[in-house]
């Protein structure tokens, strides 16, 4: 029996360019080098006197966020505006959706205002995907975070941090911790690494935040910290997600921070350099004590800043508006305004 063609993957046009960015899964380095590169050359666009350039001027962008958000929704609000789109914010609070509008009617609607792009985060899995497939050609979806799926632009972000204080990913050992379970960051950052080619990767949590084949992930599991980060390059705190906890997964937190909390003791055992993340909001005392949080090796307000140059170089993929002039490594430019 032979097999049938190959599914085209749904995130790629036809010339393989990215059309939405939905999950970095299946995602070829290549691609994520091109993002990671052109991300480079947005970030010193808010250095700028005027923080604008051209590149999607006509364009709107439809913010749909069904979940609270203050980093994701205000970077990808600034991202798209520093490209001189128009942006609509919708708030689901008092939109038709309360009313018993389904997600289709609410998308067809926003079509009918020729919307070329929605930004979408759910509750659901998959949400983002299912309105990338109905979507009207032309029009891109980015997935601002789904359920416990994938958070792309999340872990995109993560690995421009990461090669701006590392260079080369082939070397590093990286140690992700905390709630693996119900993380849909540490889903997006184990597809990426595991593209990049980095040498290790650690998933150190109590078995209660493990999914149930945690070795099916393609990662070292480690349940102890301090053998978790030990000789390793980059850490990555993981946010305890009380919200989508069913049952006593935990005696307490402050039990959890005795033993998975990062402090400068257990931070001791990793690379004199290494540097320390989290995607926020941090809960301090919890995860990590405010002194590894504020210290020198924390990169964690550096996420946020580049998340905005990373979300502006996806946007501009997506929408077939990235500049002309190839952008490369920390020397590429973006042309702005005169």
């Amino acid at each position: 029996m032979t097999a049938g063609p190959a599914r085209p993957n749904l995130q790629l046009d036809a010339q393989g360019q990215l059309r939405h960015c939905l999950t970095l899964e299946g995602l070829p380095r290549e691609l994520l080098i091109q993002i990671l590169d052109q991300s480079a050359g947005f970030l010193g666009v808010a250095r700028q006197a005027v923080k604008k350039v051209p590149l999607c001027r006509g364009k709107t962008v439809a913010n749909l966020f069904f979940e609270t958000s203050t980093r994701t929704r205000t970077t990808f609000e600034l991202a798209a505006k520093r490209l001189s789109a128009d942006v609509l914010t919708l708030n689901i609070a008092a939109s038709s959706t309360t009313k018993g509008e389904t997600l289709l009617d609410t998308l067809r609607n926003l079509e009918a205002m020729h919307v070329d792009m929605f930004v979408v985060r759910h509750a659901e899995s998959g949400a983002a995907h299912f309105i990338a497939q109905h979507a009207a050609p032309g029009v891109s979806v980015i997935n601002a975070g789904d359920g416990r799926h994938a958070h792309p632009t999340q872990g995109l972000l993560d690995m421009f941090t990461i090669r701006r204080h590392k260079g080369d990913f082939a070397p590093l050992r990286v140690a992700i911790v905390g709630d693996i379970l119900h993380s849909r960051v540490a889903r997006s950052q184990l597809a990426a690494l595991k593209t990049l080619g980095v040498a290790e990767v650690r998933l150190v949590a109590p078995r209660t935040l493990l999914p149930a084949d945690p070795e099916s992930l393609g990662a070292r599991v480690c349940h102890d910290l301090r053998e978790g980060v030990r000789d390793a390059d980059v850490i990555i705190m993981l946010r305890l997600q009380r919200e989508r906890m069913r049952g006593a997964l935990l005696p307490s937190e402050h039990e959890y921070f005795q033993l998975f909390g990062l402090t400068e003791e257990r931070l001791a055992t990793a690379k004199p350099d290494a540097i320390v993340m989290h995607p926020g909001p941090i809960n301090r005392g919890v995860e990590m004590d405010s002194q590894v949080a504020d210290g020198p090796r924390s990169v964690i307000l550096e996420q946020v800043s580049n998340g905005i140059a990373v979300r502006m170089a996806v946007m501009a993929l997506c929408l077939g508006s990235q500049h002309p002039e190839p952008v490369t490594g920390e020397r590429g430019k973006v042309k702005t305004h005169d």
